[in-house]
């Protein structure tokens, strides 16, 4: 065995590892020896994250139990899918940087109302209602796709479905 020292740093190398030129040495012990060096000429902060996690966070009751009441959430969802209505204009000018932004952004806010929705709905109307909640967003990530593309005839299309679908789960929730 011999050992290496590198500023103040000494690796020790078994007797198999110990060669003459720093060529003959493995691939690992090169990695080893060129990490150690590293991080004696650069020492890391005792706040780094990738090697201390936080603290492990309480559990996060947002997702168990929602924000908003029954009632908020059905208002809200009702003025998400009215600006979702409303894509109609842009659609006409073929805005799609501006679809995509709408339908981003009230997108999200209607799957967290509808997901309280139906949350809070009875359980034999939930099975229907989450069909409802997939069908619809999978049109609207379709939309969005689409709409990136600049593919006019595939948002139409998506953007009818997506009126109907919410046509229909707004006449299981009244």
């Amino acid at each position: 065995m011999s050992s290496i020292p590198i500023t103040g740093l000494f690796i020790t190398l078994s007797s198999s590892q110990d060669r003459s030129s720093p060529s003959s040495l493995s691939a690992s012990t090169r990695r080893t020896l060129t990490t150690a060096l590293l991080l004696k000429l650069f020492p890391v902060p005792p706040d780094f994250a990738i090697l201390r996690p936080p603290p492990a966070a309480a559990f996060e009751f947002g997702i168990v139990a929602p924000d908003q009441t029954l009632e908020e959430a059905e208002l809200t969802a009702r003025v998400h899918a009215r600006d979702l209505f409303g894509l109609k204009s842009l659609l006409e000018e073929e805005s799609w940087r501006e679809v995509q932004i709408v339908l981003r952004e009230s997108g999200s806010g209607l799957k967290q109302d509808m997901y309280t929705i139906i949350q809070s709905s009875p359980t034999e109307k939930r099975r229907e209602m989450r069909r409802f909640y997939s069908l619809l967003f999978n049109n609207v990530t379709r939309m969005d796709y689409a709409a990136r593309k600049k593919d006019a005839d595939a948002v139409e299309e998506h953007y009818k479905k997506i009126v109907e679908l919410l046509n229909q789960f707004f006449q299981i929730i009244s």
